[in-house]
């Protein structure tokens, strides 16, 4: 007994000093069951289509929305509209929402051959009226709205459900004098897309948890071993892990290496070694919701209690730009202008920054103004839109710092954490990276 109590305790004695604390697992938090998960994503959906809906087409000046979907080649908005037993559109799935004005409900009706959960009130007898266009037709008739929003964007596919077919459908059963009323808003279906009320809010930040302790473990010796692990066991590992938890991911995981002399960061089968610092970028699908993250780690090498200084001190930079870009956002301001405003700021702090954020939600590249792109720090039409609270986000972008230890080798460091904004400040779901994740070495 005394004999194995000393070989534990010098076991303990050789670890690196405070490598135990930013080694150790993540608690996870627990995943719902099937059916646990469909209750929660009604219960929300409800919610959404008996708020949101009426305060954008309102905002919009819109009295109508059409929206048509097709098996397997659904509109990406009706698509979020289905409920969790509702997988695809069935058939022709055609969504209508009509305002009647004076502050009363806005009625959600679907014409098609199927009913959606109860949520949308079935507005159409095949057997009294077979053509399902003409039946679209007789409702419009009879509200008479004075604009009908359908979705079409140049700009962007979130607001580009609406096929060729289903225009020549749905003006075809209109007639010209209706055609005239409709209107192609690109903005509705994504204030619709973007809009987080407080009931995901709420879940999120245990999501964005979740995705949080699957990068821990990851970057813990649990999975890697120096000298023998790849970064591709790493990625495979996260998939896995990913699977048995029962959740599904939006994108293949990413991690690279950088290492000392080595100028392109390093992928794929190369062997993870000590002195390395570690790069992932991952995310999550779960409750509907998509995360997307990336952190660092430093596999320290024997004898080391911590990261070098020079790779902290990256890590400390990009916190910096994180910090000038979150204390930029306000509403109504376009994407491009908070780019070049947090970009100012950075700079002015000596920081070389770059910033390539985006909106998350309902997807991971999400609807809404995009903040900066990796390849192009100047405006762009996709950041023409506005921002506006009740927004997530995916605070994404990096800062170069050159490393004294590594001969003063420029290094990108990379971080990526989400985040929502509520019309006053950004707040992260489920905080934010500021410590290196340390591996010990054998």
């Amino acid at each position: 007994m005394t004999r194995l109590f000393l070989r534990l305790l010098a076991l303990l004695v050789a670890l690196p000093l405070g490598a135990h604390a930013q080694t150790a697992p993540r608690a996870y938090p627990p995943v719902l069951d099937m059916r646990a998960r469909a209750a929660v994503e009604d219960r929300i959906l409800k919610e959404r289509l008996d708020t949101v809906v009426p305060a954008i087409m309102r905002e919009r000046g819109v009295d109508m929305w059409i929206l048509v979907a097709r098996e397997n080649f659904e509109d990406p908005v009706v698509r979020t509209m289905l409920d969790a037993r509702s997988l695809a559109a069935r058939r022709r799935t055609i969504l209508i929402f009509a305002d009647p004005g004076d502050g009363r409900p806005v009625e959600r009706m679907t014409v098609s051959r199927y009913g959606l959960g109860g949520l949308f009130a079935p507005a159409w007898d095949p057997s009294g009226e077979p053509d399902q266009w003409r039946c679209v037709a007789a409702i419009v008739r009879e509200r008479n709205p004075r604009r009908i929003a359908v979705n079409s964007s140049r700009l962007t596919a979130y607001a580009d459900g609406m096929t060729l077919s289903a225009w020549e459908e749905l003006t075809g059963a209109l007639g010209p004098d209706w055609t005239r009323r409709l209107v192609r808003d690109e903005v509705l279906p994504v204030r619709w897309l973007e809009t987080r009320i407080p009931a995901e809010i709420a879940l999120y930040p245990d999501i964005a948890r979740l995705s949080h302790a699957i990068i821990a473990e990851a970057f813990s010796p649990a999975v890697i071993t120096p000298g023998k692990t790849t970064a591709d066991d790493v990625v495979w590992w996260m998939r896995d892990k990913v699977t048995a938890l029962g959740l599904s991911t939006w994108f293949h995981p990413s991690v690279a290496i950088s290492r000392r002399g080595v100028a392109t960061p390093l992928e794929g089968d190369t062997v993870i070694q000590p002195g390395d610092l570690l790069w992932t970028d991952f995310g999550i699908t779960y409750l509907r919701l998509n995360t997307d993250m990336q952190e660092n780690a430093y596999v320290l090498r024997p004898g080391e209690r911590e990261a070098p200084m020079g790779l902290r001190d990256g890590l400390a930079a990009s916190n910096r730009v994180q910090d000038a870009l979150t204390g930029s956002f306000r509403t109504g301001i376009t994407g491009n202008q908070l780019l070049a405003t947090a970009r100012a700021a950075a700079i002015a702090q000596g920081l070389a920054p770059t910033i390539y954020s985006h909106p998350i939600g309902y997807h991971g590249h999400g609807a809404g103004p995009s903040i900066g792109f990796w390849d192009n720090q100047q405006p762009d039409p996709r950041g023409q839109g506005a921002i506006h609270a009740n927004t997530a986000w995916s605070i994404e972008l990096s800062a170069t710092h050159a490393v004294p230890e590594w001969g003063g080798q420029p290094i990108g460091f990379k971080t990526e954490q989400d985040a929502w904004f509520d019309g006053r400040r950004v707040t992260y779901l489920d905080g934010r990276q500021t410590r290196l994740h340390l591996i010990p070495s054998p």
